[in-house]
């Protein structure tokens, strides 16, 4: 690491703005005060959130800094499939509006504090509970893993980074001090941070698609050169090709039914104060997907503005550092970097509520105090994140990448067990084990068939599609489940326990 390369500039502005959300991730803990000394103040903010903050936070949970990252840096790559993350975030609220009130409506009546708590309370099966908190776990240690490639892309970009373990000191100095706020403030960390990040992103997103087309000539000249080049690549289009049609569709909606599957949306949900909040939610967060597009409109900015780089996910900070004076690429790369911190915050905290309550209570200590389900809460969250930067340090970036394709197979597993148990149709648990099992072996099977790549060609009638691979697993898991119910009844197994009533999953007018 050289200082000649360093933009001292911009580098003030970012450390400037990274102090500011420290101090308030440290401050959040006197924020909407609660006993920090139990799980569900720490792990969801006592359930306190109202409209505005949790559209913030489930916001900023969702859209992560990778997404700012990847998502322009697919554009950029092959063009219109790039986009197919904004009909995934179109289709995924009706969803939320129509099944998420239910869900919390049943944990908040028995406080469950994960989907793997209302498994086990509505089947009466701790072991596919435990199926359903691995799962979780699985597929969201990559996902904090992207969170890192993000804040590294934008660190690198500053001038700092390099080989080495000096090279990755800033970016574990910034994880550290993520690691330590969250342990101290649990979710009203990213919670309150969220507010700062998402104004950040919103100014330097409009600021983009305001300033840079009219440096570039205007978007009619944005999208010719794009076409352009794609036309000399020979690959890629500002449309879809035929070929694309069901691999776009699929995976659209293969992302969209996993989405509020992963532990930290679902902690976002929890943290409601009312199920009615929920609902608003899936109203007003659709907010985000026209933010979205215009953020994947900054690949085909790349390629106007004639930016040549290394790998596609280089393209955002090389745009920004080509248009914009150093201390506005100061204040973007901190807006990026912020938007690491908060997704990777509640994903630690997801996966640490999953571990506590559905491995460690359940199956090693049931006699836990609730002091120490918290305590152990904050100490596997720490484990979570250092074992995520463990991961980025010492393993190629690919690899995350590569896991985190298949974490979105993985939990799309879990869709069957969680969605339908909502409604009055419960399938048995044993069958519903057995079609998880056999939908997390076929999907990762098929993954490694296409050298993890995320659709397969499946042939029917002698044509060729390729499919999402997530949708094939969810499809034949569902099939499985619903079959070997029925079979398994017929051998006189019966449903379980049930904990929950039909109106535990009934919206109050209180709630």
């Amino acid at each position: 690491m050289s200082t000649d390369q360093i933009n001292w500039t911009a580098l003030v502005v970012f450390i400037l703005f990274f102090a500011l959300v420290t101090v308030l991730g440290f401050v959040a803990a006197r924020w909407k005060a609660g006993d920090l000394s139990q799980l569900h103040e720490w792990g969801l903010g006592g359930r306190r959130f109202g409209t505005i903050i949790t559209w913030f936070l489930v916001g900023g949970d969702f859209y992560t800094a990778y997404t700012v990252i990847a998502v322009p840096a697919l554009v950029y790559a092959v063009g219109a499939y790039g986009f197919f993350a904004l009909p995934y975030t179109i289709i995924v609220y009706p969803l939320v509006f129509l099944v998420m009130p239910r869900l919390w409506a049943v944990c908040q009546r028995h406080q469950y504090v994960t989907g793997a708590d209302f498994i086990h309370g509505r089947y009466g099966s701790a072991w596919l509970a435990l199926a359903v908190a691995l799962t979780g776990l699985l597929a969201t240690m990559p996902y904090i893993a992207l969170q890192l490639v993000g804040m590294q892309v934008v660190i690198g970009a500053l001038g700092l980074g390099g080989e080495g373990i000096w090279g990755e000191l800033p970016l574990i100095i910034a994880f550290v001090i993520l690691a330590v706020y969250t342990y101290a403030s649990g979710l009203r960390a990213p919670a309150m941070i969220a507010f700062v990040k998402d104004v950040m992103i919103y100014i330097v997103v409009i600021a983009a698609i305001a300033i840079i087309p009219l440096q570039l000539g205007g978007y009619g000249a944005v999208f010719d050169a794009a076409d352009k080049a794609f036309q000399a690549k020979g690959s890629g289009g500002l449309i879809l090709a035929p070929g694309q049609f069901v691999p776009f569709a699929t995976l659209a909606l293969g992302s969209a039914f996993a989405a509020f599957m992963y532990p930290h949306t679902m902690t976002g949900v929890l943290s409601s104060s009312s199920g009615d909040v929920v609902r608003k939610n899936a109203m007003l967060l659709p907010a985000y997907t026209v933010l979205l597009g215009l953020i994947a409109m900054l690949g085909y900015m790349g390629i106007a503005a004639g930016i040549t780089v290394k790998s596609p996910t280089q393209i955002v900070p090389a745009l920004f550092l080509k248009i914009f004076p150093d201390w506005f690429v100061g204040f973007s790369f901190a807006a990026i970097a912020i938007g690491a911190l908060v997704p990777a915050a509640i994903m630690s905290i997801g996966a640490a509520n999953l571990f506590t309550r559905n491995v460690w209570r359940t199956f090693v200590n049931p006699n836990i105090t609730p002091q120490a389900e918290a305590a152990s809460a904050k100490l596997v969250s720490l484990i979570v994140k250092f074992g995520a930067l463990v991961f980025i340090v010492a393993l190629p970036t690919q690899f995350a990448i590569d896991l985190q394709l298949l974490g979105g197979v993985w939990i799309l597993q879990t869709f069957p067990a969680i969605v339908l148990g909502l409604y009055k149709a419960r399938l048995r648990p044993q069958a519903l084990l057995l079609g998880w099992a056999v939908g997390m072996v076929l999907g990762t099977w098929l993954a490694s068939l296409t050298g993890l790549k995320p659709v397969y060609p499946l042939v029917i009638g002698g044509a060729t599609y390729p499919v999402y691979i997530g949708v094939i697993a969810g499809a034949v898991n569902i099939v499985v489940s619903v079959v070997a119910s029925a079979l398994f009844g017929v051998l006189g197994l019966g449903h379980g326990s049930d904990q929950t009533q039909p109106e535990d999953y009934q919206l109050t007018k209180a709630s």
